[in-house]
This record gives structure tokens, sequence and C-alpha cells, in this order.
């Protein structure tokens, strides 16, 4: 059984967040005697950490929450650059550690998109490959997102990324047709050799916590083995 998930996306703006958050408040409503965790490796600006202690009672400090945090809102080396600070990984390695061995499940929220810069030579694809970590991809549904799933499914596999499943989020309110037809699953399915767990509806209030845990549990969360 899995402890841990990482949750990336083809790029910014795809919906990590919510399936983030979705996913713990699953959690939350469902296994309360279970021990889990939310984890922002490193963050550039103000926004998950803040969102996550605002929405959840998390036994972690906010560096547990993120190890590493710069002030301005760009890829990892360039606001480490304008610190005078470097992108220290094994922080965020010794404090992934910790945080798993004391927690029964563990929700690891990725930056940017599996493509995204870390450090000037690793991408969140490499550390996702090199560190092991089981891992959602989340798809945005729209124009092109066939491509994308494609295009970063293949990426996954070229790092040796753990791949367990595609979930397909709507960032703006889309009709069943639109679904259907930007975004086929049984397609996206074919041509990744990559299950999709499932689709999330836009929400007009993405911290309301019953409706999150309803839409998870919609989610075919079995084929993550973590239940």
């Amino acid at each position: 059984m899995l402890n841990t998930l990482l949750i990336t996306a083809t790029d910014t703006e795809a919906g990590k967040t919510v399936l983030t958050t979705a996913l713990a408040a699953y959690w939350r409503k469902y296994y309360p005697q279970r021990r889990w965790g939310i984890m922002k490796p490193i963050q550039s600006g103000v926004g998950d950490r803040e969102l996550y202690q605002k929405l959840f009672s998390l036994e972690q400090s906010a560096e547990e929450i993120t190890p590493l945090y710069f002030q301005a809102p760009l890829a990892p080396p360039i606001a480490a650059a304008k610190e005078n600070r470097q992108v220290d990984l094994a922080v965020v390695w010794q404090t992934l550690s910790g945080l798993q061995k004391r927690h029964d499940f563990l929700l690891v929220e990725a930056l940017g998109g599996l493509g995204s810069p870390v450090t000037e030579e690793l991408t969140i694809a490499d550390l996702a490959g090199q560190w092991r970590l089981p891992t959602v991809l989340v798809v945005p549904v729209r124009l092109g997102a066939i491509a994308q799933a494609v295009a970063n499914v293949a990426l996954a596999r070229q790092s040796r990324v753990n791949l367990k499943g595609i979930v397909l989020n709507c960032i703006q309110p889309r009709s069943d047709a639109e679904i259907a037809d930007w975004t086929p699953p049984d397609l996206i399915q074919s041509l990744t050799n990559t299950p999709v767990l499932g689709c999330l509806p836009y929400l007009d209030n993405p911290t309301d916590l019953d409706k999150l845990a309803q839409i998870a549990s919609d989610l075919d969360l079995e084929i993550l083995d973590t239940f």
C-alpha cells in the first residue's frame, strides 16, 4: 500500500491544488483515525501552503509543509537566484522522509508542471523518478489536452516515474460534450496506456471541504492503492 502520492500536472494552474485539497478532504472525512499530511516541497510566492494551513488542522509546522520558500512567484532556480540562495534539495528530502515516517498518508503537491525546473539540472519528472514517488498527473480539460497528456506521460516514462494515473480537471465550467470531445478518457488511456481516474468538475468554491470530499470519492481511488 502506498503512503505517499505526488500530484503533478501538465502545466501551472492545471488543478494540482484542487486535487490535493480534494484528497485531503476525503481522508479527513472518511479516515479521521488515520494520520495524514500535506507537503508542498518548494513554493515561490504566497499560495498553497497558506491555503492548506487555513483549511486543515495539520500537525505540521510551516517549514514541514514547505521546506523551501522563495518570495518571487517564479521557477525555483530563478527565484532562488534573486535571493542569492540555492535550491537545497537535501532539506526537502529530509523533511519528506520525516513526514513519511509520521503519517499513514502523505500528499505531496509539486510545483508547476511535470517538466518544470526544480534546479538548473532537474525537473519535477527527474525528482519524481529519482525519489521513486508514486505520481498522479492532472490534465486540464481544454482543447489540446490530449496532446499534453501524451507528451507528459512520455516525459514521465523517460524519467522512470511511477505514474499511477491521470485525473482530468475542469479549470472552467465545461459541458459533458466538451469533456467528451476534448478529453475522451478511452482515447487518452489508449494513447498513454495510463488509467484515467476520473474528472473533477469546475468548482465555484474550491474550499468547500464537503464538496471536495464528495468529488474525490467519485474518482477511481482503488487504483492508487492508498485506502
